[in-house]
């Protein structure tokens, strides 16, 4: 597996690119912005792009989505409660201040417990409600990308439309930290960690 991160936008998103690296087959995990940069790097790396996933519909997560769909053809998901949220990204931009692309509708929803492929790679979804209604994570082998859903040290903001921090919690605790103590950790925003590191000393989530 070829994993590459790439901090984007005026939020530093980190968009990430997984790739098998026997097919070449890749997914972007939500290309908040600069998609031309994402590009560039699936030509130079000579990876196919497949597949384009959000964690959630948050305005800064899906920004490069329309280029990026439309250059590639690639299928578009996201969790079907976050489709409407999607749709609302310009709005939301526009509360701080920034501008977004629209994003073209999902070409097909997930929810909890999905799984597809990615050349020989599996990937399982996670759903994790909290950050927002149709959140999601990524497990592909042990590796997490966890969205806004789980940070190193903390968790995602739920005072957001769609935000429940109870929900969050809630999954963060019953679907993530139930994940071995190994499994690296690839948050929305912030550097890498895993789950061994969160369940010693995440205040929100860890052991208690």
């Amino acid at each position: 597996m070829l994993i590459r991160a790439i901090p984007v936008g005026p939020l530093q998103v980190n968009c990430f690119i997984v790739a098998c690296s026997k097919t070449r087959d890749a997914m972007v995990v939500d290309p908040g912005d600069e998609g031309q940069k994402i590009l560039d790097i699936l030509r130079k790396e000579k990876l196919q792009l497949k597949i384009v996933v959000n964690t959630h519909g948050h305005f800064d997560h899906i920004g490069a989505n329309r280029l990026l769909v439309e250059e590639t053809n690639a299928e578009l998901l996201i969790h079907e409660k976050d489709v409407p949220l999607m749709g609302q990204a310009a709005q939301h931009a526009a509360l701080y201040g920034l501008t977004t692309t629209p994003s073209p509708e999902p070409t097909r929803t997930l929810a909890g417990g999905d799984r597809f492929k990615v050349g020989e790679l599996e990937v399982t979804v996670i759903h994790t409600p909290g950050h927002s209604a149709g959140g999601i994570c990524l497990l592909v082998g042990d590796h997490l990308f966890s969205g806004d859903s789980l940070f190193a040290g903390s968790v995602g903001r739920t005072d957001l439309p769609g935000g429940d921090h109870s929900a969050l919690i809630d999954g963060v605790k019953k679907r993530l930290m139930v994940l071995p103590e190994d499994t690296v950790v690839h948050p929305g925003h912030g550097p890498d960690t895993t789950i061994g590191e969160e369940q010693r000393s995440n205040p929100f989530v860890g052991n208690d």
